[in-house]
């Protein structure tokens, strides 16, 4: 099912790019690829006047990463507060799998914004292309 959506602009919270630092790993272990998306459900008494009206929902997508390339390694913290219009949810398994991609289908988007943009001033070279 479609959702209807209204969205607040994407917030990058954190956005960390590091050179790898390969004696720090032999001890330290490798970083690994981490992909996490979270959904918070947003009480309407939080949520601005106006924003939200009783039969919508607001829901925070917060989306988390680490991605280790060759001799980087990218991290941080992205988040948008998205409003369902017309369908109160109470708990995030009411949400089926393909809305919480719809969800938080802007923040990967951005996401792969920033890290093709960054590796391609950063590195001096065509960006990173990510691909999920």
């Amino acid at each position: 099912m479609t959702l209807t959506l209204e969205r607040d602009k994407e917030f990058v919270n954190q956005f960390h790019y590091d050179a790898r630092n390969y004696e720090w790993e032999k001890e330290n272990g490798t970083p690994e690829t981490n992909i996490n998306v979270q959904f918070q459900l947003v009480p309407h008494d939080q949520v601005p006047d106006g924003k939200v009206a009783a039969e919508d929902t607001a829901i925070y997508a917060i989306l988390t990463y680490m991605i280790p390339l060759e001799n980087i390694v990218l991290s941080g913290m992205l988040s948008q507060l998205n409003y369902v219009r017309g369908r109160q949810v109470k708990e995030q398994s009411e949400l089926e799998q393909e809305e919480m991609a719809q969800i938080a289908d802007p923040l990967f988007d951005l996401l792969k914004r920033l890290v093709y943009e960054t590796t391609e001033v950063a590195l001096d070279q065509p960006g990173i292309n990510l691909q999920f």
